[in-house]
């Protein structure tokens, strides 16, 4: 048997974190089995789902690396399909058409919670043989009368449903579009999908599908209900709680490897190991390892595994991802220092990328103002011959070199005869306008010969203004 599995979300929003927990569930069970991982799109609701979030949806599981084996496939590509399988379950007599209308169904429903009972479709219709003028029918299943649903969750273990519980559902609406419950079914047996892997909010569908799945006399894939995410405040996890959605998580500066690895750890552990390359997730992932309990989103852990991947990541992975957020500060990046070498300076100063572009601004950028406390401290009228004395040895440096410009900076500061400080410091507020950067041979490097002999200058003329007030 060749394990398939797929990721079928509706695109009626953007691809959430529990989302793509689950497609990266899917995806390894099946790279671990070396079976295909399928990318289904359940559009049939018309009214809600838009090509804008299904093209979310796919851009995230690519950035991401959980490129499908097969996919898209999109349901409203089938609805010749789906229209056969009913007619299949009409002839068997196991599907029936229904013309009761919205007021007597809810009048039915009302009368039955008056009663103290569970509200549901009484089955008036099963033997119904006429047509109703002016009423188009929908298509109910007809669901077993009694007997049970065994349902051997890999995750939950096993669960039994009565059919008693279970009415006569719709399966196709009297516009002819397919319901949920019955169109994932004949997909999945389309498709010989061989585990469904979802989240745990489709436990009640289970048994409902398992009853089609057998009057279709089709084989029953083996299921896995995942449990939720949670935020920090035990709620289930939202916007309130800062970013959810795949694409967002990427505009804040995380790394998709970053984000696998914390997504995979959340319902998942091998011991205590935190940190998983693919491969490793691959080899190592058992569905059957999967808490049955909830998880919570701790923000905190995410920063630091994606840390951990900057500064293990190469520069010339982390370069193009680094350009659009520097992109977005409105900084040209042309004619700046290549974006490897700011890599290099800035990985261990930064949690995301986005940090890693703020605090990277000053080397493509000269600063418009000095902060006032580090201007006020370290541009003061002794900095004046000190920065000049600088100036000058810079200007004469043959190499642009970390080891020529920290032996100029150490140089000056001998023949000033201060402590280097008094030299990094005033020259570090002069290229990047703080009091904080990286070690001041790395920032030479970034900024360059010619912008820093011109903020030099443009410190000295600031120093100049200030002193002769």
């Amino acid at each position: 048997m060749t394990v398939r599995t797929r990721f079928a979300p509706s695109p009626t929003g953007y691809l959430h974190v529990g989302g793509a927990r689950t497609a990266l569930f899917c995806w390894l069970h099946a790279r671990h089995h070396g079976g295909q991982f399928i990318l289904r799109i359940e559009d049939t609701d018309r009214e809600r789902s838009t090509p804008e979030f299904e093209a979310d949806i796919i851009e995230g599981l690519t950035w991401l690396g959980l490129a499908p084996d097969e996919g898209p496939i999109r349901q409203s590509d089938r609805l010749e399909l789906y229209a056969r399988y009913v007619a299949r379950l009409m002839e068997a007599g196991r599907a029936y058409h229904c013309y009761c209308t919205r007021e007597e169904l809810d009048a039915m429903r009302d009368a039955q919670r008056a009663a103290g009972e569970k509200p549901r479709y009484d089955g008036r219709c099963r033997h119904r043989t006429e047509p109703r003028p002016g009423v188009e029918p929908v298509v109910r299943f007809r669901n077993p009368d009694d007997g049970e649903v065994v349902v051997d969750d890999l995750i939950r273990g096993r669960m039994v449903f009565a059919n008693a519980e279970l009415d006569d559902l719709v399966i196709m609406r009297a516009d002819g579009a397919p319901t949920y419950n019955f169109s994932v079914v004949v997909d999945d047996l389309e498709m010989a999908i061989t585990h469904v892997i979802r989240g745990d909010d489709h436990i009640n569908n289970t048994p409902r599908q398992m009853n089609i799945f057998a009057a279709l006399e089709a084989p029953v894939p083996a299921f896995a209900h995942v449990p939720m995410i949670l935020g920090p405040d035990g709620q289930k996890l939202s916007k309130r709680h800062g970013a959810v959605s795949v694409t967002q998580f990427r505009e804040e500066g995380f790394l998709p490897d970053a984000l696998v690895n914390y997504i995979a750890r959340l319902g998942w552990s091998h011991g205590d190991q935190e940190v998983f390359s693919r491969d490793e997730l691959v080899a190592l992932f058992d569905v059957a390892d999967v808490n049955r309990a909830a998880s919570v989103f701790d923000n905190d852990k995410l920063l630091w595994l994606n840390q951990h991947y900057i500064q293990r990541a190469s520069a010339a992975e982390l370069a193009p991802a680094l350009a659009p957020h520097l992109r977005r500060l409105g900084l040209d990046l042309d004619g700046g220092p290549a974006l490897g070498d700011v890599v290099e300076v800035q990985r261990d100063r930064a949690k995301t990328l986005v940090e890693m572009a703020d605090k990277s601004v000053f080397a493509f950028r000269q600063p418009t103002a000095f902060d006032e406390k580090a201007a006020g401290k370290h541009l003061r009228g002794d900095a004046a011959p000190v920065l000049r004395a600088l100036r000058e040895a810079i200007a004469g440096i043959e190499s642009w070199t970390g080891d020529a410009l920290h032996e100029a900076v150490e140089a000056t500061a001998g023949a000033c005869d201060v402590k280097l400080g008094k030299v990094a410091q005033p020259l570090r507020v002069a290229l990047t306008g703080e009091g904080a950067s990286p070690a001041i041979e790395k920032t030479l490097l970034l900024v360059g010969r010619e912008q820093t002999l011109r903020r030099i200058d443009h410190a000295l003329d600031w120093i100049a203004a200030e002193v002769g007030r």
